[in-house]
């Protein structure tokens, strides 16, 4: 009896020990369906091979892409490729007020938000964002398209997100919801919600980055596939 006591106590945290190594085992990998799929890996876990910009402020820390705003003014990490049209996934965990961004068919120099695009990362739930512009929240094109909100998850927890851009269509998709899904023909011929230039829109491939704004901020599973080759 009590034997059998101690297996029932002791299978929990079996149970345990094993899902969190499984889920620690194919942290930064491609599942067999993405390799079908052809998706590329952009961060391993331990290096920043591919990428470059300011690699003194982001860098490899337990498995994520960290940033330390306080090792440098927070600034820009780029992929070495570009891409045209491409689905890119990552994982993110915000700190509180954290504010960040990813940089899509952007040039390595300037404002990513203007010369690209900038998909806003960003804690909504903060106070001091509170009166932002609609087209400032998480998720949304900065200064040209509005995202859903209310589909972030906690502070201090992972999410999942997408983000695929086909010619002038993008669409992100936050922790399985799509948040924006737009085409920008539209802003390129007629201007912006924030009513500033932005030439970016206009481009047809570039570099994916992550836009550092002083807050630290995790990112890891970092994967695109390139969809303008077939």
């Amino acid at each position: 009896m009590k034997r059998n006591l101690f297996f029932c106590l002791l299978l929990p945290a079996v149970a345990f020990i094993s899902c969190t190594a499984s889920k620690s085992s194919v942290l930064n990998q491609l599942s067999k369906k993405e390799k079908k799929q052809r998706y590329t890996l952009l961060f391993d876990g331990k290096t920043m091979d591919q990428w470059t910009g300011n690699t003194q402020s982001y860098v490899p820390e337990d498995g994520t892409i960290t940033i330390h705003p306080e090792k440098g003014s927070g600034g820009n990490v780029y992929t070495k490729q570009e891409y045209s049209d491409f689905d890119f996934r990552f994982e993110f965990k915000l700190t509180p007020g954290a504010n960040n961004g990813v940089g899509i068919r952007a040039p390595l120099e300037g404002d990513a938000a203007y010369v690209g695009m900038e998909i806003q990362v960003l804690d909504n739930t903060a106070d001091v964002y509170k009166d932002l512009h609609p087209y400032q929240y998480h998720g949304s094109i900065y200064g040209v398209v509005p995202a859903k909100r209310g589909y972030l998850k906690p502070v201090g927890e992972w999410n999942y997100e997408e983000i695929i851009a086909k010619g002038p269509k993008i669409k992100v998709i936050l922790n399985g919801t799509v948040i924006t899904d737009v085409d920008i023909t539209n802003a390129r011929e007629n201007g912006t919600m924030d009513g500033k230039q932005h030439p970016g829109l206009k481009r047809d491939k570039g570099h994916i980055g992550f836009l550092g704004h002083g807050s630290v901020v995790q990112f890891r599973n970092i994967r695109v596939k390139d969809l303008s080759v077939h």
